[in-house]
């Protein structure tokens, strides 16, 4: 059974910082492209971040561009985001997901596997 195990949120104030990670229990994690998502209260799921299987190419929703970061570190089939400058409208459950097609992370695609999602929650 695929597993995505996401960790690292909580709730912290305006302008402060959380990293999120993601494991991956897949075998092809190091051929695969990861992902970011979200969802707000009352919102539809939102494309956030992606990076390609090698971990050189990365593209960003615009507003979080300049505050966060993803990454892959394949020896450990982890996948982090690191949040700096919180804003409150960045408060959403947070979904990593994979596939083999870097294509399906961006908007208006769909990757295969989805994890679980990690709450954060930023007040202002």
């Amino acid at each position: 059974q695929v597993q995505l195990v996401e960790s690292g949120g909580g709730e912290v104030q305006t302008g402060g910082s959380l990293r999120l990670s993601c494991v991956s229990s897949l075998r092809t994690f190091g051929k695969d492209a990861m992902g970011w998502f979200r969802q707000a209260p009352g919102k539809e799921r939102e494309f956030v971040a992606a990076v390609s299987w090698t971990g050189s190419s990365t593209y960003y929703e615009d507003s979080v561009k300049g505050r966060f970061t993803i990454s892959k570190d394949n020896t450990k089939n982890t996948v982090y985001l690191q949040m700096n400058n919180l804003k409150p409208e960045d408060t959403a459950v947070y979904y990593c997901a994979e596939d083999d097609s870097f294509r399906k992370m961006l908007p208006g695609d769909l990757p295969h596997y989805w994890g679980q999602g990690t709450r954060v929650t930023v007040s202002s």
